[in-house]
């Protein structure tokens, strides 16, 4: 019974208890103020049947169309038993808003016109007439079913707009949460490509200085020079990336993009750290794309990072080709290479994140006279991502010798 019959909500009781109220007193005020003779004592079964016209109204929003049957029923059946003409019909003509209010609108036009035309059909029947202001009721009916249209559609755009809301509001802060984590991939990634290159030289010259130290001083005070002037560059670049993770607020960056042409500062450190590396450049351009020209020089520096690190190369070359799409790297050394394919590590696999966002690709492995070659296409003309790093063994291309 208890889910045949839900608990009324607030605003319901009040309703019903105000059409009661309404319907009550004006059939009591018809009866005792403006009898007509026809009229039947309301007492007991009009006032049975007014009470069970505006019991419904206690279900408006959780029963309507039952409610709505019910309501309709004992209206229409209150007036031709002769009783006092008051406002039995207030709670059919809530039950029927309420029905087409909350989408039930078949059902509510249907009962609606059907209710009325069957009354009005009785009372052609029973009498040959119809009272004049039969026509001004209907006219109500339409209004009454066309505002409930109304506000139904009313309510579904504003749950529409909600809708909408939320769904900006949660599309809104997933890109806020996508920016965050690129950019905090992107930190990652420099610090990785910052701490990776300069440590690694730091760590050679070093070396190079115990080794020096009493045979040659003055060799072994350049590398301790040079460790200076690295470590310096390192705590520099360190310092601006903490001071954006530091502050929202921060201001944009003074200090110029590293690009192509810091590709100098890359070698000087690696021939300092005793390896001689050459520079070859073919074809030219004016200006680069910021995203390529950054990927590009972050590729040279973990490529001579790996050469410093790993393979215990002599010399190296780096081969910079500017097409008129494309801009190609490669970057061989004369090391002794890996044995299979490389292992993707956190410098591989960010040189081919940095690729893949300007919609390059890079590709590693060992030669097959010894060695090992990085290399990368970029390019230049914005086409979409498709980045790979190769994992099995060396290409026709890269059984050349470099």
């Amino acid at each position: 019974m208890a889910a045949l019959l839900p608990r009324p909500t607030r605003t319901d009781t009040w309703i019903a208890l105000a059409v009661l109220s309404l319907s009550l007193a004006s059939t009591l005020a018809v009866h005792l103020i403006d009898p007509v003779p026809a009229q039947r004592d309301p007492w007991p079964w009009g006032y049975a049947l007014v009470a069970a016209a505006c019991a419904p109204v206690f279900w408006r929003v959780s029963r309507p169309c039952v409610g709505s049957v019910v309501a309709i029923a004992a209206a229409t059946v209150y007036y031709p038993l002769g009783f006092p003409d008051g406002l039995v019909m207030l709670s059919a003509a809530v039950m029927l808003y309420s029905a087409v209010r909350y989408g039930h609108r078949v059902f509510g036009w249907a009962l609606g016109i059907g209710q009325f035309a069957s009354m009005y059909a009785y009372e052609i029947v029973a009498t040959g007439t119809v009272r004049l202001e039969a026509v001004g009721l209907v006219a109500w009916v339409l209004v009454l079913l066309c505002t409930a249209e109304v506000m139904r559609w009313r309510a579904e755009y504003q749950r529409a707009d909600a809708a909408r809301a939320a769904e900006a509001t949660r599309t809104r802060e997933e890109e806020l949460l996508r920016r965050a984590s690129d950019e905090r991939l992107r930190l990652a990634r420099d610090v990785h490509d910052t701490v990776a290159h300069n440590i690694s030289l730091i760590n050679v010259q070093a070396g190079t200085a115990l080794y020096l130290m009493e045979s040659e001083p003055e060799r072994a005070a350049e590398a301790l020079a040079t460790i200076k002037a690295t470590s310096k560059d390192t705590l520099t670049e360190l310092r601006a990336m903490l001071g954006v993770l530091r502050s929202a607020d921060e201001a944009a960056p003074r200090s110029p993009v590293r690009g192509l042409d810091r590709v100098g500062e890359l070698v000087a450190g690696a021939r300092r750290a005793g390896v001689d590396v050459t520079v070859e450049t073919e074809g030219g351009r004016d200006h680069l794309p910021v995203g390529t020209d950054t990927a590009a020089y972050r590729t040279v520096q973990e490529a001579l990072t790996n050469v410093v690190r790993h393979s215990g190369a002599v010399s190296a070359t780096v081969r910079l080709a500017y097409g008129a799409t494309a801009l190609d790297i490669e970057v061989t050394d004369d090391g002794h290479g890996t044995v299979g394919p490389p292992v993707p590590g956190n410098g591989i696999t960010g040189m081919a994140e940095r690729a893949a966002l300007v919609g390059g690709s890079v590709d590693v492995g060992p030669l097959a006279g010894g060695g090992f070659r990085v290399r990368a296409r970029l390019p230049l003309d914005g086409e979409r991502p498709s980045a790979a790093v190769s994992d099995g063994a060396a290409t026709a291309d890269e059984t050349e010798s470099p």
